[in-house]
């Protein structure tokens, strides 16, 4: 039995689920990521303002200059995130073998499945159309024997398409293509292999393999093979998240440090809350800053016990923040903080030392509270001054961050 894979994208999916919401926003230019006038970038553009040359990760200021006429939307990270669940959910009613790959975006391995609805054609066709239906949202598919195809052909079939490759096809369907458009290609790896004269996916397959072991190590095998059109990979379900992460960027850079310890702290909170949402425990923190010339830094700490709770992720960020501030007076453009290491909770509690069980009782009363009424329905002292600083959602604070405030 051929193995047939769909690729399956939600088209602009933050701007299409603000358009869902408000039909008044449909047709028009909208950008997903902020005010113009504000730091930050485009999380997400409507395929009217990508006309205009807008892309994700355009600075929103750039944006703005080159489509003065487009709307912009501070976004949701809750909102877009709920109706990936109602997406992932509908992918889940054809195929047991789905594997999420984003919020807005995942693999159906389709095999044996397609008698029940005709084809694999047909079995997309339903799909698309639940999803416009239930969700009011376009999404791309793609059919192949493989993933990397399949992601290919739903990402050519872009805005709202179809398009199959037929088994046996796979290469010669890819040959003609950038070879920017084989994933795994990023700008310098672009860069490189047009430096070698190679130009399309197609040239790329043909390579010889030590000339691509020697540009891309072992990876330059797995290049050759995607070129190829051949892709033994199994549709499965996603891997436990080795680390969670939360970060922002200032409106303004800044080195006022009750300013940077207040944000550090809310971040951590974030952290702690969907550490203990997925029941782990973390025994390494990360702090993330980067100054207001680009430069970047992360400095770690390994905790001698795993912890989940927010008192112990923020005074170990704060250790690591005032050593880091000491070194460098430079302004602060973003900070962030990690938790990594991931584990089930195996800790044996001390007799002697009753705080760490009063502090994550304390923590999971917070997030009942929280859950019902909003994350800053409850926060501490120190946290309450951001609220003159950022904007309020439902869900809390609303940070300037490349996936939104989360």
């Amino acid at each position: 039995m051929t193995r047939r894979i769909i690729h399956i994208d939600l088209d602009a999916f933050f701007v299409s689920v603000e358009q869902a919401e408000n039909p008044e926003l449909k047709g028009k230019p909208v950008v997903v990521g902020g005010r113009p006038e504000r730091r930050g970038v485009v999380a997400s553009a409507s395929y009217e303002a990508r006309a205009f040359g807008l892309k994700a990760g355009m600075p929103l200021a750039t944006a703005s200059r080159l489509c003065p006429r487009a709307i912009f939307i501070e976004g949701s990270f809750p909102k877009y995130r709920e109706a990936s669940k109602r997406f992932m959910a509908i992918l889940a009613d054809f195929s047991p073998f789905l594997e999420p790959a984003g919020l807005d975006e995942a693999y159906l391995d389709a095999t044996g499945f397609e008698s029940i609805y005709g084809s694999t054609r047909e079995m997309a066709l339903k799909i698309k159309g639940r999803v416009k239906e239930e969700l009011g949202l376009g999404a791309s598919a793609g059919i192949s024997s493989s993933k990397v195809v399949a992601k290919v052909a739903s990402e050519l079939s872009k805005p709202d398409g179809l398009l199959e490759v037929a088994a046996g096809d796979e290469r010669s369907f890819l040959a003609p293509l950038p070879v920017a458009k084989l994933p795994g290609i990023g700008k310098k790896a672009e860069q490189t292999l047009t430096g070698l004269g190679i130009n399309t996916i197609g040239e790329l397959s043909a390579m010889p393999p030590d000339t691509l072991k020697r540009h891309f190590g072992a990876s330059g095998e797995v290049l050759r093979r995607f070129a190829s059109g051949t892709d033994g990979r199994e549709v499965a379900p996603p891997a436990a998240a080795r680390s969670i992460s939360r970060e922002t960027t200032f409106g303004k850079d800044t080195r006022n440090p009750t300013l940077l310890k207040a944000t550090l702290r809310y971040l951590g909170e974030r952290a702690g809350a969907e550490l203990r949402r997925q029941g782990k425990e973390a025994r390494c923190i990360t702090l993330k800053l980067r100054y207001d010339d680009f430069t970047t830094i992360t400095r770690s700490q390994t905790l001698s016990q795993a912890t989940d709770t927010d008192q112990a992720i923020f005074d170990t960020g704060l250790r690591l923040l005032k050593k880091a501030l000491s070194r460098e007076k430079k302004a602060v453009r973003l900070i962030g903080i990690g938790v990594s290491r991931l584990a089930e909770p195996r800790r044996q509690l001390d007799m002697l030392d009753s705080s760490t069980a009063r502090q994550e009782q304390l923590d999971k009363a917070i997030d009942h509270i929280r859950h019902k009424y909003g994350f800053t329905a409850i926060q501490t002292g120190r946290t309450l001054l951001l609220k003159d600083v950022f904007p309020e959602s439902g869900d809390g604070y609303m940070l300037q961050t490349p996936g939104l405030s989360r």
